[in-house]
């Protein structure tokens, strides 16, 4: 088993077995959750429930009848307890910082880890890809083959490169906002880098997905050393828009007060607009590990049932 604490995001690539990490990752999580003193809910994986007299019997399931002389029934798809949609931001900016691409394999992980203890938990998952449009958008269910499916997806966005791929995260946002038409928990990994002269749009695409009864889980994606502390020495660097392509060449120490600001006033204006519209707002910090993640995850998985 993987702490979650001490996996090394610069070694998912090579490895390239996503769901054979994710399990083990989950599964590390899971025994210090029961290691610890702290038990402010349970991780409980039932693929059956206690039948209850007067049910149909078509479901009993006569084999586990045999082995413990109770009567459970099988639990089906259609009978899950959440249907979970997993929004995964694929533009440029995502796969910073290189060659490791930093965010993007945090990201893909922590996403097969949900997907993982999702299945465990018999509910249903899709998974959305998306940059300025929607790129993939699987069904919404819970069996084996699907999340092997989705797996296989995201092992394919961790291998592919996308260079001066845009985002649009509201336009995106809105669009599923539409398409999911029975309540659901959404859970978005991005870094919300769009252009910040329109965050407003972004505000209303979240506000769009509240306003049609969604639970909103949004993990914010970043390199928080140098995309919010811009953290760099101070020597000429030239700095590269992943999305545009556009070039700078300055000294970090000319403009990092001013970009700090600016970054600072857009992350406050985000964490607020997602407080008022009671959205879970995450930091996710990639250089923090997977806890916050998963633990952020399961309380509002156990806040749902």
């Amino acid at each position: 088993m993987i702490n979650p604490r001490e996996l090394d995001i610069s070694k998912v690539r090579e490895f390239g077995n996503i769901e054979f990490l994710a399990k083990q990752l989950v599964e590390g999580f899971i025994t210090g959750l029961h290691k610890s003193p702290f038990h402010g809910f349970s991780v409980e994986f039932a693929e059956h429930q206690l039948y209850n007299t007067g049910e149909s019997t078509r479901h009993i399931d006569w084999k586990v009848f045999a082995k413990s002389d109770r009567l459970y029934t099988k639990r089906y798809e259609e009978e899950t307890n959440l249907r979970c949609h997993i929004l995964l931001d694929t533009s440029s900016s995502m796969y910073y910082p290189q060659p490791d691409f930093g965010k993007m394999t945090f990201s893909v992980m922590a996403a097969a880890s949900i997907t993982y203890l999702l299945q465990k938990q018999k509910d249903a998952v899709s998974l959305c890809t998306f940059s300025d449009k929607i790129e993939v958008q699987t069904q919404v269910k819970s069996t084996p083959s699907h999340v092997h499916k989705i797996m296989l997806e995201l092992n394919n966005v961790l291998q592919s490169n996308k260079p001066l791929h845009k985002t649009s995260v509201a336009e995106v946002l809105h669009e599923i906002a539409e398409k999911i038409h029975k309540r659901s928990l959404v859970v978005i990994f991005s870094d919300m880098f769009d252009n910040p002269d329109e965050a407003e749009h972004i505000f209303s695409a979240l506000q769009h997905l509240r306003h049609n009864l969604h639970e909103v889980l949004l993990f914010h994606v970043t390199d928080k050393k140098t995309e919010e502390s811009f953290d760099f020495e101070n020597r000429p660097y030239e700095f590269i828009d992943l999305e545009s392509g556009e070039k700078v060449k300055v000294q970090p120490e000319q403009v990092r007060e001013t970009y700090r600001q600016s970054v600072s006033e857009f992350y406050r204006k985000l964490k607020l607009k997602c407080g008022q519209y009671k959205i879970d707002f995450i930091d996710a910090d990639i250089a923090q590990g997977f806890d916050p993640i998963l633990t952020a995850y399961l309380v509002k998985h156990s806040k749902m049932r």
